[in-house]
């Protein structure tokens, strides 16, 4: 295909949303920029490196929160309907990228947009609505101290749309309070967490985004070869680990967690959890009564609503939490009942926080509190114990509304730690940037350690767990405690997840590199190979990379607390002490991705590689 033309799956338009002004406007996407940025994270890096400069900080209106679909959202794809948000977020202060499945990002190109930027600050509180034809910012008083489903089921009623006709993703009373964590969440419970994106949409006084589904055709190059290759994708990713998403979601391997010591247990503390079985997926699943609920264009059977029938939270109705959720509000916490688990993540969802960061943040609570280092009086007079989980709702809600104790941990678990000092600032769980990790003990897998504290997009950046290497040519780890073969594997891999999220599409239907680009190219018309798919991701990981050098990234961040590099004292990987090579393993990354090992900066040679000798002076 000439580069002159747009690709396949390309609407060609961005929509510019300045809310200063109140004027919304369109922009062509032109076939430089698709062809180079693809979409989604590569979009929306390329928009925030022009257009936010050295010295725009989190919370300026100058600063873009840039909503990006890809080429394949809104096509027959399976879960093409996910969106990839970009901005500068405040728990680092640097770029921030993170995705969220359900519909928004297939029905914005329904409506003709391929992203929304947006930019400036309301003067009153607004929200954008988008149908085919059709851009209004409206006012958005009677939406404040709404959560997020609560707003969605608000706007539905009130603009006459059914249910999952109108795509509603916005902030929640953490949003409004700027609490540093605060999430984008819609769809009932999908989620864009990372880097407090929902604390920089409630800085511009926005409340939500609502696209309805509209009419317009994505128009796909091969579309006789699209449909072929589609279903072999969709098969061999429902097989991925012999289909445990069809059958338990991504929690029903969390028993086998503990196994290898990679289960989140009372803060870092332990990594014995007798209760794991009783948190998985596969008891969810037995004890639930509810429907499923699938994304745009998705036969995974993965996500479900309806509520648990056994457990003190028996009845409460909510969605289907993730791994994540339930080992932050399950061991993390040391909490044993699912049903108070499901709850608390459904209300993290509901009042837009990010539950990782939420998972750390009460944790390390807990912990201050069972060794006095903060008291009843510290907490508005909760008891916090272990496994309170009646009392870790009250506290989630006071976060989100800045209220008592909730004012200084609404600024996350790195910052509320430096705050309260003394012995209690080393029992937090953190990457020095801001940031928490996700919802794993990454001493027991120090792939994903590493790649958390190098990473430019506020969460991993190259890896996702046991990362198939099929079709690439990287080794796989062989032994996940030795520094050198798990850096080798991380620089060697990245790249191919920052392709995946320039695509539109969720994570769990491209599970099968090969089919995957062919299936891109089906849409696009374009001929990438695998080893093109990677040298993509890999520029979008430098693009990332200068931008945070511009806005101040030093390698003494790149690092773990000191509780989360700290060595594992029990459990299956006892005596594992990944912090102590934290050094060597750094290192050894900087330099096989072609940077310099001391200060972290690509080098000139690697830059020109990547055709990307114009970054050059971001280094300098």
């Amino acid at each position: 295909m000439s580069a002159t033309a747009l690709p396949g799956g390309i609407m060609g338009k961005l929509l510019r949303v300045d809310l200063s002004s109140g004027r919304t406007w369109a922009e062509p996407v032109t076939p430089e920029l698709a062809h180079t940025w693809i979409g989604g994270t590569g979009l929306g890096a390329r928009i925030m490196y022009d257009e936010v400069p050295p010295g725009v900080e989190w919370d300026d209106p100058a600063n873009r929160v840039v909503i990006a679909a890809g080429p394949l959202g809104g096509t027959a794809v399976h879960g093409s309907g996910t969106y990839s948000a970009a901005t500068k977020g405040p728990m680092t202060n640097l770029i921030g990228t993170t995705q969220a499945n359900g519909y928004l990002g297939a029905y914005l190109k329904q409506c003709g947009y391929d992203a929304i930027v947006l930019q400036g600050r309301a003067p009153t509180w607004q929200y954008l609505w988008v149908a085919d034809g059709q851009v209004e910012l409206r006012d958005a008083s009677h939406l404040l101290g709404l959560d997020t489903w609560e707003t969605e089921e608000r706007l539905l009623a009130e603009l006459g749309y059914k249910e999952r006709t109108l795509s509603v993703h916005g902030v929640g009373p953490a949003g409004e309070h700027l609490v540093r964590f605060a999430a984008l969440a819609g769809d009932k419970g999908h989620v864009a967490a990372h880097n407090g994106v929902g604390a920089v949409v409630g800085a511009k006084r926005l409340k939500c985004i609502a696209v309805a589904r509209g009419k317009q055709k994505v128009p796909v190059a091969r579309p006789e070869a699209l449909a072929e290759l589609n279903e072999q994708l969709f098969q061999a990713s429902a097989a991925f680990r012999d289909g445990s998403l069809n059958r338990g979601g991504t929690a029903l391997n969390l028993p086998n967690l503990v196994v290898v010591g990679q289960l989140p247990v009372k803060n870092y503390q332990t990594n014995v959890y007798e209760a794991a079985n009783q948190m998985d997926g596969a008891y969810f699943r037995s004890h639930f009564q509810g429907r499923l609920y699938p994304c745009w264009a998705c036969r995974m059977k993965h996500l479900h609503l309806g509520c648990m029938t056994v457990g003190k939270d028996a009845g409460y109705v909510g969605e289907e939490a993730e791994y994540e959720g339930f080992a932050a509000m399950g061991p993390q916490i040391a909490n044993t009942d699912q049903s108070a688990a499901f709850k608390l993540c459904n209300i993290a969802d509901r009042i837009g926080v990010d539950l990782n960061e939420t998972g750390w943040l009460v944790g390390w609570v807990m912990e201050c509190y069972d060794k006095g280092a903060l008291t009843r009086d510290d907490l508005d007079g909760l008891d916090l114990t272990w496994g309170n989980t009646e009392a870790v709702e009250r506290l989630l809600y006071k976060i989100a509304r800045r209220e008592g104790c909730g004012a200084w941990l609404a600024e996350g678990v790195m910052r509320a730690s430096q705050r309260l000092g003394g012995e209690a600032a080393r029992w937090a769980v953190y990457a020095q940037k801001g940031a928490s990790p996700r919802g794993h003990d990454h001493r027991g897998r120090p792939t994903e350690m590493l790649d958390t504290c190098v990473s430019n997009t506020s969460t991993i950046e190259a890896t996702a767990g046991a990362d198939p290497t099929d079709y690439l040519d990287v080794e796989p780890v062989k032994n996940r405690f030795d520094p050198i073969d798990v850096s080798t594997f991380a620089a060697r891999i990245n790249g191919r997840r920052q392709f995946d999220d320039c695509l539109g599409v969720c994570n769990f239907d491209l599970r099968e590199l090969r089919l995957e680009v062919q299936v891109f190219n089906a849409v696009t018309g374009l001929d990438y190979t695998v080893a093109d798919a990677v040298r993509k991701g890999r520029q979008i990981v430098h693009l990332l990379r200068a931008f945070n050098f511009r806005h101040g990234l030093t390698t003494e961040v790149e690092a773990p607390s000191e509780r989360y590099g700290s060595p594992q004292v029990d459990g299956a990987a006892a005596g594992s002490h990944a912090g102590a090579h934290f050094g060597e393993m750094k290192r050894n990354y900087y330099r096989l991705m072609g940077w310099d090992e001391e200060t972290g900066k690509p080098l000139p040679q690697t830059l020109r590689s990547l055709d990307l000798e114009w970054l050059i002076p971001a280094f300098a």
